[in-house]
C-alpha cells in the first residue's frame, strides 16, 4: 500500500490543477489561485513521502510531470488569460472571433506548452539534482498567483494598475514561458544538509522573503519570484568564482 501513497498524493496535486482551471475559467481567480497553492502543497509532499518510503517508480516520475504541467502550466495561463479578458484598458472584449483575440489566446498558450518542455527536459538532464536549469514550474506558477493575491489582499495601487494593463500581462506570461526554457541556474530548495555552509543562497532566500513579508505584508508575495531569480543567479556568480 505505501508504495502507492506518493501517487495518490501526486493525483491530488492534478486534482487541485483541475479544479483550479474550472474556477478561473469561470472567473473565480482568487479560488483558483488557492488551489494552486494547494496543489504546490501536494507536489512538495508526494516527492517528500517518495523518498521517506523509499517507494520510486517511473510511473510515479510521469504521472508527477503530468500533473504539474495541468497544475503549473495550464492553470496559471487560464487565470492570465482570463486577466487579459477583464482588463480595464478601455478596448474592446476578447473573443476568439478576432484578430487581437486569436493572437491573445496564442500567446497565452506559450505557457503551458513551455511548462511541459521543461519539465521533459528536467526529467532527462541528470544534471539537475541538487540545482535547476531555467524556471521551474511552480515558480511558474507561484508567480502568477502572488499577483492575484496580492490584488485581492492589498491596496497596492501598483498591482491593479498592472492586473489592468494588457501589454504588462502579455510581458509577464512571455518572460515567464522564456525562463521555464532557459537554461539559467536556479537554486533547488531541496538539500541533504542543514548546514549554512553550501545552503547559503537557499537561507538568504527565505530570509529575505520572511523579512519583505514581514515589512510589507501579503503586498511582497510578488516580490518571492524576483527574489528567487536575483539570490539565485547571485548564488552562482559567488560559487563560480570560489
Amino acid at each position: 500500500m505505501k508504495k502507492h501513497i506518493p501517487n495518490i498524493i501526486t493525483s491530488l496535486n492534478l486534482v487541485s490543477g483541475f479544479l483550479a482551471i474550472i474556477f478561473a475559467a469561470d472567473g473565480m481567480l482568487l479560488v483558483s489561485s488557492w488551489l494552486i497553492l494547494a496543489a504546490m502543497i501536494f507536489d512538495f509532499f508526494d516527492g517528500l513521502s517518495a523518498r521517506l518510503l523509499k517507494a520510486y517508480s517511473e510511473t510515479g516520475k510521469e504521472l508527477d510531470s503530468l500533473a504539474d504541467v495541468i497544475s503549473f502550466g495550464v492553470a496559471p495561463a487560464i487565470i492570465i488569460f482570463k486577466l487579459l479578458t477583464l482588463a480595464a484598458t478601455g478596448e474592446a472584449p476578447l473573443n476568439g472571433n478576432d484578430m487581437q483575440g486569436i493572437i491573445m489566446m496564442l500567446i497565452v498558450s506559450l505557457m503551458p506548452v513551455c511548462a511541459a518542455l521543461r519539465l521533459a527536459i528536467f526529467n532527462t538532464d541528470t544534471s539537475q539534482t541538487t540545482s535547476f536549469r531555467g524556471l521551474p514550474t511552480p515558480a511558474n506558477a507561484l508567480a502568477v498567483i502572488s499577483i492575484i493575491l496580492t490584488w485581492n489582499y492589498s491596496d497596492a495601487k501598483l498591482i491593479d494598475q498592472f492586473v489592468n494593463s494588457r501589454p504588462a500581462l502579455i510581458l509577464l506570461t512571455l518572460g515567464l514561458s522564456i525562463l521555464m526554457v532557459t537554461r539559467i541556474p536556479l537554486l533547488s530548495l531541496k538539500t541533504s544538509s542543514l548546514k549554512f555552509r553550501g545552503n547559503e543562497g537557499r537561507y538568504i532566500l527565505i530570509i529575505a522573503v520572511i523579512t519583505a513579508i514581514a515589512l510589507f505584508g501579503l503586498t511582497a508575495a510578488v516580490l518571492i519570484i524576483p527574489f528567487y531569480i536575483l539570490i539565485s543567479l547571485t548564488d552562482h556568480l559567488f560559487r563560480a568564482k570560489s
